[in-house]
């Protein structure tokens, strides 16, 4: 069941007619139905409202700019800012050395970052010598070269 819209007041009514015009089909779709429902019930009231809006709007559109003079034409031109002309070689050469440069760093550091890594890294040949001295006691081993030795 949808909520049947409920009848303006006179003043929002008015505040709509202000802000969209004099023409109900210009105002937005939400409103429309609540704006009929006023002007059904209180004809004379909306209609003055309308209709001060609509002489609003008939001023608005028929209101021209006058054109501007050539004078001001012609001054607003001259101080108006000139295009840039082409740089020219040195700046180019400017931002392609720094450019340069900074490509530079970047490939270091990843030379770098790949040598620190390298030798964090423990040999692969590690893992076959400890598994080797797993069960290698040093002190027993010097415990048996005393005894031989004394």
């Amino acid at each position: 069941m949808t909520n049947a819209p409920e009848r303006l007041t006179f003043a929002r009514f008015e505040a709509l007619a202000e802000a969209y015009g004099g023409d109900v089909s210009r105002w937005p779709a939400e409103t429309r139905e609540a704006a009929a429902l006023t002007i059904a019930e209180a004809p004379a009231v909306a209609s003055r409202i309308l209709a001060a809006a609509g002489d609003l709007d008939a001023a608005l559109d028929a209101w021209r700019p006058a054109p501007a003079s050539h004078v001001l034409r012609e001054t607003i031109l001259a101080a108006a800012p000139r295009p840039r002309r082409g740089l020219g070689l040195g700046p180019w050469l400017a931002r392609a050395g720094l450019s340069a440069g900074l490509a530079a760093a970047c490939a270091a550091g990843v030379v770098v970052g790949v040598e620190v890594s390298a030798l964090s890294q423990p040999p692969a040949g590690t893992e076959a010598v400890a598994a080797a001295l797993k069960g290698y006691d040093a002190l027993a081993l010097d415990d048996a070269a005393t005894e031989t030795v004394g």
